[in-house]
Order: structure tokens, then sequence, then C-alpha cells
């Protein structure tokens, strides 16, 4: 088979913020007409800074760009468009009270009004060309995710970009949206175009890609035909090492009501409705994955329980291990939630936000969860010094001492500090939002152990997060939200992506299935208003 014509080269491009953290260190590959090249890599590798370059965001600091083999300058991204390059990124930059057309065309020159009628037919052509689904003459706040994410890939066909990269693409999309968007990447690949796909699922990079370039902090590792690697190999190509990918599911044993959430809504500051009428039972011993589109609720919901929601209407139940007490959580503080004796642990999605302190070092964000006056649950039988140090050591924290201020530490870092002070409080219900984002793998394979270890120690483990294929191998069952609804609660063990993917996009109870239904009907009175 000849080779294909190479439509865009990098040689030893090179990139550095602030002097020191380097992103990318003297990369050099190429992208090809008529392929789909997947850029994988670890949080923190460099791909997206390297696409940025491309894209004419970032400026390398050293090296060359080519494009059809000619040397370019790419200083902005009106430069790159005129090398006909467009990347969509994986947060929208759309005009919501204007059409898909008017987005489309926003910004380019053209001599006297714009002709919107000629446009609309430009958009419809292209959209039959490559197989797109979109209305020219519907406004953006109508839109679904799959829908805007249409529009920025019209918005860059329509500039006339032979050469597309898409960031984290995937990343909002049902399975049947990821499916459909496949195909249409596909068409576009045999229709000649160059395109680039920055990600980390790396089953989707094996079903799309035609080969695979792989960096490892900031170095090119190498690029592979994606017909001769694997999961494993590609792997261990962004590890550097061997990675045992079994994700282990112990049956739940013993398992008793710990949590009952009911017809919980909360509202936000406008009005607007966030979570209706949710309801679902959390067991000890057992980990409930929670899926759904990004923004669907997920995280309102674990605030919600922690306290840090007001609860329009509807309540939580929480009951206590051994006695079966019942404790009423609503309208409580996360305070007055803990000296009730009940211990929620919280890994919130915005780590530095909420969760740690970022002027303060390792061993004093150990020390926050009981610096107010009353019992506390860890500091009886450890110290916070040594409770840092085991940290650091059983997660490999990557930190020059336990004093560092914890705002110098990565994201990753940062993260592994988060999970493990909240693991150590000893919880009977730990909530994980998005635990392992930003992590590399190996860190995440051991989060999942941690997790497990506390579901086989009794806890009820409440675990959101993005990836599909991890939530159905983790869990025991599936709670299904979608905008802002129980689509359904799933047995992980038989569950298939196709079915939660449909689930994702209803949120109606008659949509539900039977166990949700048989769920409300036996949920417990006296619990809501």
């Amino acid at each position: 088979m000849p080779e294909k014509k190479v439509a865009l080269e990098l040689k030893n491009i090179t990139k550095a913020f602030g002097g020191k953290v380097i992103a990318n260190d003297h990369v050099s590959m190429d992208i090809r007409y008529g392929e789909i090249l997947s850029v994988l890599g670890e949080n923190g590798s460099g791909k997206t800074t390297l696409m940025n370059m491309i894209a004419g965001i970032y400026y390398p600091d050293e090296g060359e760009i080519f494009v059809n083999g000619e040397p370019v300058t790419i200083a902005d991204p009106k430069d790159a468009f005129a090398c006909g390059i467009g990347m969509i990124h994986q947060h929208f930059k759309l005009v919501d009270l204007f059409t898909a057309t008017e987005n489309i065309i926003l910004g380019l020159k053209e001599k006297g009004p714009y002709n919107l009628k000629k446009a609309a037919k430009r958009v419809r052509e292209i959209s039959e060309q490559y197989g797109f689904n979109i209305d020219p003459n519907k406004k953006v706040y109508q839109m679904s995710v799959s829908e805007k994410q249409t529009v920025e890939i019209i918005k860059v066909l329509y500039r006339g970009a032979d050469i597309l990269l898409l960031d984290e693409p995937t990343a909002v999309l049902t399975p049947q949206e990821t499916r459909k968007l496949f195909d249409v990447l596909r068409r576009m690949r045999d229709a000649g175009k160059a395109i680039v796909i920055i990600t980390h699922k790396l089953n989707e990079v094996l079903e799309l890609s035609d080969r695979v370039a792989v960096l490892r902090k900031g170095v090119h590792i190498g690029t592979v035909e994606t017909k001769d690697a694997t999961v494993k190999s590609l792997t261990e190509m962004m590890v550097g090492e061997k990675v045992d990918l079994n994700i282990e599911r112990p049956l739940p044993e013993n398992p008793e009501e710990r949590l009952i959430v009911a017809h919980l809504r909360v509202m936000d500051r406008n009005g607007y409705s966030v979570l209706d009428d949710v309801s679902f039972t959390a067991y000890s011993g057992e980990i409930l994955g929670i899926a759904g589109i990004a923004g669907s609720g997920q995280r309102e919901l674990l605030e919600t329980i922690a306290g840090l929601q007001p609860i329009t209407y509807g309540g939580i139940q929480y009951i206590t291990p051994g006695t079966g007490k019942i404790e009423l959580l609503r309208d409580l503080t996360p305070l007055q939630i803990r000296n009730l004796g009940v211990r929620l642990s919280f890994v919130p999605e915005d780590r530095l936000g909420m969760g740690l302190v970022g002027n303060m070092d390792i061993t004093n964000n150990m020390m926050l969860r009981s610096y107010r006056k009353g019992p506390t649950v860890f500091l009886e039988t450890k110290e916070p010094h040594d409770l840092a140090e085991k940290i650091v050591d059983d997660l490999q924290v990557a930190t020059p001492s336990i004093e560092t201020p914890v705002r110098r530490l990565s994201g990753g870092n940062v993260q592994k500090v988060l999970v493990g002070r909240e693991i150590a409080a000893a919880p009977t219900v730990l909530m994980a939002a998005y635990p392992v984002r930003g992590l590399d793998i190996n860190s995440s394979y051991l989060i999942y152990k941690l997790l497990n270890e506390q579901k086989k120690n009794g806890v009820a483990v409440i675990f959101v997060g993005e990836d599909l294929d991890v939530l159905m191998a983790l869990s025991d069952r599936i709670l299904v939200i979608g905008q802002g609804q129980v689509a359904g609660i799933l047995d992980a063990r038989t569950a298939d992506k196709e079915e939660i993917g449909l689930l994702m996009t209803k949120g109606r109870t008659e949509d539900h299935g039977e166990e949700y239904k048989k769920h409300l009907a036996s949920v417990r009175g006296g619990h809501h208003k």
C-alpha cells in the first residue's frame, strides 16, 4: 500500500512554560492526508499543548512546522486557517443566541452584508457530504451537546480546513453519539482530510485510528500502526513500564441500606431545577457508579448529600451502622452532619476550590477535616504528620516534602493527597467525583484498588466517573442520570454500553426500568416534605 501524502510535519518542536516546565521536548512527527491519527498520552503528557501550537494558540520556543512540505509560521489561529488547519476544542466557543449558520460564518470577512441563505445552503451541502445531522437555522441554546460539536466541526470545514484537530471529542458524548461521530470522521478521512484526535480512551483509539502517536512527559515516544497495537502495548508506551490493567470487582458481602435518597429536588441560583425527583439507595459494601453526560447533575447530587447544596424538596436518610438508627440529613450543614456521627467523605471535582487549601502544606491539609472542636476521626490513631507521610508513600505522591504547599504540586498529585485524606477519615459513605481525572494509569488503578478496599470494609462507595468502561468494570450497580433525573438503575455486571447510552438521553420515570420503579414504590415515608 503506497504511503499517504504528508499534510503536516513537526520537527523538534519544543515548548516550555515559565522557563521551567517543559510541555513538549523536541517532538518530531507527521500527520497525513486520508488518515486518522490518534495522539495518546496521560494528562500532562503535552498532547494538547502540541496541538495548540499547530492551531496557532501557542508559539513554539524551538522547532519547525511544515505544511505540504513548505515551512510555515503559525503565530495565531488566522495563520492556522490560512494553512488549512482547524481545531475543535473540548469546550465549545459558540454564541448561544445565534443559529448554527450564524455561528459558522461569524468572523468571516465578506464583501457587503452576510448572505445567510447562501451560507445555510453551503452548511447543508457540507452536512450531506459527510453525514452530519444539523438544522442550519436552529439556535445553539436549543441544541444537544453533539449538535454543538457538529457546528464546531462544520465551522472549520466551511473555512476550508483540510487538517482537523479534535481535542477529546467523545468526552461529552453518549456511546450512540460517539458512534455517529466516528462514522462522520471516517467519511472525512475517506474524502482525503487529515484528522488528528487527542484522547486518552484506548478502546476508541483502537476502533477509529489508522496510526497512534504516543507522548510521555512531553516526549514523542513513537508512532505505531493501529493494527499492530493493543491496549496493553499502548499503555506500556504511555507509562514506560508494564501495567496490570485488571480491575477487581468482588461481590458485595452482607449489603445493608446506608443512604436513602428520596424524591430529591435541587434548584440553582436562577431557579432552574438541576436535580428533579431523584431517588436511590446506596448499600454498604457496594460501589454504586453514577453515569451521565457531563453537566447532568452528578456533581450537584454529591454536593447535596454532603450538605453543600440546599434541598428544595425530598430528603436524605442515613442508616447508622450496627444500630440501624435513622438520621435525617436534610438542611444540615456538613459540620452538623459530621457531629451526628455520620461520616461522609467527599472527593469533589474541584480539588483546590473545595477540597484542599493550596497555600497549606500536605500535613496541614490532613487536619482540615478536624480543625473545629469535637472528636476527630483519624487524629486519635494517627498524627497528621504520619498520615501525610503514609499517603505520600502509599499513593506515590511526587513532592519535595510533606511541608510543600499543595498549590505547587501537579494536578494529579493534588488529587492523590485529597483521595488519600478522605479515605483515611474511615468513612461509612465515600463519595468520589472523578477521582482519577488527571492521574496516570498506574495511579488510576491504585485508586480503583483503594475504592475496592473500602467496599470490602463495608463502606458504601458512590463513584462518579466519565469512562463508561471503567464504571462498568468497577461498579456493582450503575445509576444513570439524564438532565437531572434518574434515567435508570442497572446491574453493572449485565448492563451494556448501548443500554447506558440510551438512558443518558432520557429523563422520565416511565423510561426508568423495573428496578427503579420498584425502588420508588418501596422508598420509606417521612423523609420529604
